[in-house]
């Protein structure tokens, strides 16, 4: 099934990553201080040692009702789909699994956080995505890491007996179908920690397989080796834009999960400024956010969602439900439409004017301002011989007043009838 077949995903356009576990209760990025961090990928995945990242687990109590909170954001901000960390690499599960010990089931918390996500995700009207990481750092028979396995890159060599290995991929794949029986339509499926086992290893193909039998309307990324629906390049924008649906993930910061000594922060004009890029190329962007252990969401990152959610409000035409506009040569920007309406992203304040290049002049019958719907001055140019001629090609000079120039981005829409 290709993601042509998802068309709900194909014009999301934009969705929120959670990142979450027991390790937002000492503050750090997740799963990866367990094996020494990840270099200057992350650079405040400071190293723990085994236990007491371990022990963070018993200490975590998020309180109840609050994916609802996040949710909520996500929606006024234009959301529409939101993926959670269900299991990370360290193999804690947020929900309670039968199949280990090392779950929700060990804290002081009472309940199930993937019920409580899924439940809120479907009262928002957000689409529901699952992350799940194929590898895990904690179960003896994958196997577990050991302090003395490090550096990581050592530990990637060890592999487990034949027995213990099809032990591993029992649970793996009974996770999984938990994860797509016990809480309804599970509308994503978001795998990682692919690289550290071969596709025939992960016994991918069946795993796939298996999930669409459960979930047939299922939407799978590419980290699951052979299979998936569309591409997920991460923390920037892919060089040359996917044939296939994609999606970028992103942090706010430098981290996934919440860490209070990251405060490199990307302000609400470049966050929306990738949204603006990201929808002229076609794809989705997934906008990470990490929760406090409480299940609070850090100060910083509720400031950009509002910010956000107040350009939405006035802009989201030009980013939902959209396809790429125009050619880069016809406007120095990114450009969205739908339907006979092209909408123009203003991410450099204008010099009085700008202009679209390579129009049917005689198709254009309306410019305006997006957020406001103030009609727009504006004047064709052509070479004369075109225009005595009738149907002519040419540029729309559009002027653009100060005062209508938003100070995170301006968004101009055209109607280019057949077109």
């Amino acid at each position: 099934m290709s993601g042509a077949s998802h068309p709900w995903f194909a014009s999301a356009r934009f969705g929120m990553f959670v990142h979450w576990g027991h390790c937002s209760t000492r503050g750090g990025d997740i799963s990866w201080p367990l094996v020494g961090g990840a270099g200057s990928l992350l650079p405040h995945a400071h190293p723990v040692p085994v236990a007491q990242n371990h022990q963070s687990a018993f200490e975590f109590r998020p309180d109840p009702g609050a994916a609802r909170l996040w949710l909520a954001r996500a929606r006024e901000a234009g959301m529409r789909y939101a993926v959670l960390t269900a299991k990370h690499h360290d193999g804690f599960a947020l929900w309670p699994t039968e199949r280990t010990d090392w779950s929700i089931r060990v804290t002081r918390y009472g309940g199930d956080l993937v019920a409580e996500f899924v439940e809120a995700a479907r009262a928002e009207g957000l689409r529901v995505g699952l992350y799940f990481s194929l590898c895990d750092w904690h179960h003896p028979d994958y196997p577990a890491f050991r302090d003395e396995d490090q550096p990581y890159l050592r530990y990637l060599g060890r592999r487990p007996a034949p027995e213990a290995w099809e032990r591993y991929l029992d649970v793996l794949f009974g996770q999984v179908e938990e994860l797509l029986t016990r809480y309804g339509t599970i509308d994503l499926l978001w795998f990682d920690g692919q690289w550290e086992r071969s596709r025939d290893e992960w016994r991918a193909d069946e795993l796939a397989a298996r999930a669409r039998s459960l979930q047939p309307g299922i939407v799978i990324n590419d980290r699951l080796p052979g299979n998936g629906d569309y591409d997920t390049p991460e923390q920037a924008l892919p060089a040359v834009t996917p044939e296939r649906p994609w999606e970028t993930c992103m942090t706010m910061n430098r981290t996934w999960a919440w860490c209070p000594d990251d405060d490199d922060y990307k302000d609400a004009r470049q966050l929306v400024h990738t949204l603006c890029e990201v929808a002229g190329r076609g794809g989705n962007l997934l906008l990470n956010v990490g929760p406090r252990a409480d299940g609070s969401l850090p100060e910083e990152q509720v400031a950009r969602l509002e910010r956000i959610a107040q350009w939405m409000a006035a802009n989201r035409d030009a980013i939902h439900d959209t396809v790429p506009g125009l050619e880069p040569w016809q406007f120095y920007g990114p450009t969205t439409r739908a339907g006979e309406r092209v909408f123009l992203h203003l991410l450099y304040r204008p010099y009085d004017t700008v202009t679209v290049r390579g129009l049917p002049l005689d198709r254009v019958s309306g410019v305006r301002h997006l957020a406001t719907g103030q009609e727009l001055e504006w004047t064709a140019n052509a070479p004369v011989q075109a225009l005595t001629a009738g149907g002519a090609t040419g540029e729309v000079v559009i002027r653009v007043p100060p005062e209508l120039v938003d100070d995170v981005a301006t968004v101009i829409e055209l109607i280019v009838g057949g077109s």
